[in-house]
């Protein structure tokens, strides 16, 4: 328990450590855009080439926009605007820009130009004209910057949402193909048939893969393909004299990646429509090829008795999650199709395959 609390202590550490690191680096990476910004800024309104030099005035009048702008972006942003009080964040709005303008016209001209400038006052709308750029400026790259970090963390949460998904979907496969497999090998082993241990064998072998071999959401496609033979082996143990199995494959390339049990799905399936429907006179046929450009065809066909109780067969949980699985890990690059004609399953799916670059 000590250990195990001992590691649970760690790990909430390390959480910890990289979520400040990672708002550290955020905010670093923030100040010195807006750093950057603000003296590229200055030096465009305070440069004159008729007076090279920087002005005091100038300097001062930045300054004043600037601060006005840091309030914006830092207060009225974050506590009005982005929690949709907007009424109270045009008002606030207004109101820091006509400070701004007050501060600098009856303080800053009246200090340095007390006798030209310092005397009236231009308007309203020239005014306006003078601050409005600097400040829109300023204010307009916080809310950009601001709103590519929201769609960043908005494209994460997809993202994790995203991958949460597949694992649970993943998760949910393994314990439906062992709660079917071990059905059948305690109806073998209650009648003491000699293919028991083959049956373990090759129950193993599958067990392995999924167990061992399915980490990565993308694995090598010819072991894959593999898997699915020995699981196409595995059921046609069930078949026995009843019928028979067609396994084929063609142009199985190393180089190209397929996610993993998208397959096993539909060749369980067939075997379950057809020894619950048909005693004898059982056909599965299994074809899986790859055309150039590296789509992979596979066509999975079987015979079944329409009056057979084979209705919540293409209903069950495995085909909704591969068809969940194939939306989410090739949204525009597979087509299934799937019918059920004059005593015949046929199911037909085609997928864009990654390569191992991709």
């Amino acid at each position: 328990m000590a250990d195990f609390a001992g590691n649970t202590s760690a790990k909430t550490v390390n959480l910890k450590m990289a979520r400040n690191s990672k708002i550290f680096t955020r905010t670093f990476k923030e100040v010195f855009f807006q750093v950057l910004l603000h003296i590229v800024l200055f030096l465009f309104y305070t440069f004159d080439k008729h007076q090279p030099q920087i002005q005091g005035f100038k300097m001062v009048a930045f300054l004043n926009y600037a601060m006005g702008a840091l309030v914006i972006n830092y207060v009225l942003l974050p506590y009005f605007f982005y929690k949709k009080k907007y009424s109270l964040f045009f008002l606030s709005s207004l109101a820091i820009i006509a400070t701004i303008i007050l501060v600098e016209e009856l303080v800053l001209e009246k200090i340095f130009y007390p006798t030209t400038r310092g005397k009236h006052f231009p308007g309203i709308i020239y005014s306006l004209l003078d601050v409005m750029p600097i400040v829109t400026i300023l204010v307009g790259f916080k809310f950009a910057w601001d709103a590519s970090i929201k769609q960043r963390e908005v494209e994460e949460l997809r993202t994790s949402a995203k991958e949460s998904e597949l694992q649970f979907l993943k998760s949910q496969i393994n314990p439906h193909f062992l709660f079917n497999n071990l059905n059948n090998l305690y109806s073998y082993a209650l009648e003491k048939s000699p293919k028991t241990p083959t049956i373990i064998l090759e129950l193993s072998t599958v067990l392995r893969y999924m167990l061992y071999d399915c980490k990565e959401d993308f694995v090598a496609l010819p072991k894959e393909i593999e898997n699915l033979r020995n699981f196409t082996q595995l059921n046609e143990l069930q078949i026995e004299e009843r019928g028979t199995v067609s396994f084929r494959t063609k142009n199985i390339n190393p180089e190209y990646r397929i996610a993993p049990l998208i397959l096993t799905v539909f060749v369980e399936n067939a075997f379950k429509h057809s020894t619950a429907s048909q005693s004898k006179d059982i056909v599965i046929d299994i074809e899986v090829k790859v055309t150039n450009g590296g789509m992979l065809e596979f066509k999975c066909n079987n015979s079944f008795q329409p009056l057979g109780n084979t209705e919540n067969l293409s209903k069950g949980i495995g085909l909704e999650n591969v068809k969940k699985r194939l939306q989410i890990l090739y949204p525009d690059a597979h087509q299934l199709k799937i019918d059920e004609t004059n005593g015949q399953y046929r199911v037909c799916l085609k997928i864009r395959l990654k390569t191992e670059g991709e």
